[in-house]
């Protein structure tokens, strides 16, 4: 098959539209047309339904569409390598992991890499679904759980636990309780059992609720679980990580807490000799020291 119809037609696929494939590929639309009918005698099919508002892919379209997504992710992961100095950091890099994470941890934390690699530009992608690492769908990701992939590197940075906590306001005005029963004098903030959390998550929230819990608030993600409890809205399941960056946060009920729930780098294996890459393990890395160093400081007596 001819590369470049190849090219074309996976730009007007994803397009859905000629116009505005020509428009991103600098061709006119007839131009873009003749290379898609060209593609289609080639491959004595159709490739696409034409309607008054675009396009949409056939049964073979689809088929051609995933072969030549896959054949770009490939291509582009060729270039980042190609890429890549051998001393300098540069270029793009995609991050991917939690909204939790990434907004309370790990985006507060970026002007640090931005000082020591300035040319570097990372776009951040917050979601809880698991990205596809070795298709593209990102370069490197922070995940809540050891990726089960086997052609991917891993390390293992840190563990994580849930734990309850509310503001020293709160507890000033509220009283702070003492034991698992009197969470039904106070108002409970956490994530939904039912949105895309981690299992230690679900547990530690369903125990809770066994106590008669008589208010609450629930959210789709740990931000707005710890607006609500920097708020004076009650009491929080957050992550222990934010006692060390929010110090109005104060541990409530102490012996309660989740199971271990460990955090991993992970990045393609063909990526292992990215300077992009080791340039931001080796940053998570350090903040990652920096923080283990600051809770041993304040366990002392």
């Amino acid at each position: 098959m001819d590369w470049d119809k190849l090219r074309i037609f996976h730009a007007v696929a994803d397009a859905g539209s000629l116009t505005h494939a020509g428009d991103r590929l600098n061709l006119s639309q007839s131009a873009v047309s003749r290379q898609i009918r060209g593609l289609e005698e080639s491959l004595a099919a159709t490739l696409f339904h034409r309607h008054a508002r675009g396009l949409i892919l056939t049964e073979q379209g689809e088929l051609l569409f995933d072969a030549t997504s896959a054949m770009t992710k490939r291509l582009d992961a060729a270039a980042a390598r190609i890429r890549d100095s051998e001393e300098e950091v540069f270029g793009d890099l995609r991050v991917t992991t939690t909204t939790g994470f990434g907004t309370l941890w790990l985006a507060p934390r970026l002007p640090k890499l931005y000082a020591k690699h300035p040319d570097l530009r990372v776009d951040l992608m917050l979601e809880e679904r698991v990205l596809d690492l070795p298709m593209r769908e990102a370069d490197v990701a922070i995940r809540m759980k050891e990726p089960s992939q086997a052609d991917l590197i891993r390390k293992k940075l840190m563990t994580v636990k849930m734990c309850l906590f509310a503001s020293s306001t709160y507890l000033n005005s509220e009283g702070t309780p003492s034991s698992l029963d009197d969470l039904k004098d106070h108002r409970l903030i956490c994530q939904n059992i039912d949105s895309a959390q981690v299992g230690a998550s679900v547990s530690l929230v369903q125990e809770l609720l066994t106590h008669e819990v008589s208010s609450m608030l629930t959210v789709n993600n740990y931000f707005g679980v710890l607006q609500g409890v920097l708020h004076n809205l009650g009491i929080g399941v957050l992550p222990d990580y934010l006692a060390n960056d929010f110090p109005d946060l104060m541990r409530v009920l102490p012996e309660v807490e989740s199971t271990d729930i460990p955090v991993f780098l992970a990045y393609p294996e063909e990526l292992r000799h990215s300077k992009r890459i080791s340039a931001f393990r080796d940053f998570v890395q350090e903040e990652i020291l920096l923080y283990r160093k600051q809770l041993k400081s304040k366990q002392k007596p």
